[in-house]
């Protein structure tokens, strides 16, 4: 039977023993920053890929230094450990990854200096997070601005944002949101980048349009280059683009790349994955278990240790 562990203070212990004091900093003010790393199974193989690891944990380090947290752990540490977890709890289906850097000490007062930092990596089992396509609406809530909470650190806080926005869409039917920014332009979904097809062109947002700067987005945006052909242009897009584009899809750790088939009650295209996306989705999850030579440098894999 698998046995989950996680890592947390410097020691890898059982997970039901990684506890967190009520008076921690990051649980009473949202001061830590995470990544999300999926472990994807591969049957055949009998092993578990983690899709970008050392990428993840690059843009961990990014995050902390925004806060201007100093984190205790390297991130080539932070890559063992995050393997060592995913062999010793034995999973044997598709996993998920938690890594954190997070003001540990346990004091009242809001502040980022002067309190004791940590890094902590959990793991769990993790389905797909969104249907096989996906319908969404464009939410009221919008996403928050970089001189706000800067959207391009995954900071624990910030999601609060978009739990509002997920929440809002579940409630009205939908399976995602879409949020605008203050500009009233396209952002990203509730956590996922997002993508459309208008003539044969992949189209999606800047950076500054305060998205978050994606893993797999940026994977798929070279799959579609060396694979298809297909430049990515990045540019400001319109809610009502959407609605008139021949093809929209979301990619993220969590939704890996998922289309999205109606946008605000409107199909888009004739309503069901289009040819491109198609493509990208077969490229994509050849290439994150471990299918694909090419990109093998992509995913770490692990083999579940065999206890008796």
């Amino acid at each position: 039977m698998p046995q989950p562990y996680a890592y947390l203070r410097g020691e890898i212990v059982p997970l039901e023993q990684a506890k967190l004091g009520v008076m921690t900093h990051a649980f009473n003010y949202g001061t830590a920053v995470f990544e999300g790393i999926r472990g994807n199974w591969n049957e055949e193989h009998q092993t578990a890929y983690l899709f970008r690891l050392r990428e993840h944990m690059e843009r961990l380090a990014q995050s902390a230094k925004i806060l201007k947290m100093d984190q205790p752990d390297t991130v080539d540490r932070l890559c063992e450990i995050a393997v060592e977890l995913t062999e010793r709890s034995g999973y044997t289906e598709d996993v998920y990854l938690r890594p954190m850097v997070y003001l540990s000490g346990e004091v009242l007062g809001v502040r980022l200096h002067n309190v004791e930092v940590d890094n902590l990596i959990f793991l769990a089992p993790f389905p797909a997070y969104l249907p096989e396509v996906a319908h969404c609406h464009t939410s009221t809530w919008r996403r928050v601005q970089d001189t706000g909470i800067p959207p391009r650190a995954k900071v624990t806080g910030i999601y609060v944002n978009s739990a509002l926005a997920k929440t809002e869409a579940n409630l009205n039917g939908f399976d995602e949101a879409i949020m605008l920014n203050e500009n009233g332009h396209v952002s990203e979904g509730s956590g996922e980048n997002i993508f459309m097809i208008r003539k044969g062109k992949l189209i999606t947002p800047t950076p500054a349009d305060n998205v978050l700067e994606g893993i797999t987005a940026a994977s798929v945006i070279e799959l579609a280059r060396e694979e298809l052909g297909i430049e990515t242009v990045e540019r400001e897009i319109d809610r009502t683009e959407l609605f008139i584009a021949d093809e929209v899809f979301m990619t993220g750790t969590a939704a890996h790349l998922t289309p999205v088939v109606e946008v605000d009650r409107r199909k888009v295209g004739d309503g069901t994955p289009g040819p491109i996306t198609k493509k990208l989705s077969d490229l994509f999850y050849d290439t994150i278990r471990g299918k694909s030579q090419k990109y093998a440098h992509w995913c770490t894999p692990v083999r579940a240790r065999v206890t008796s």
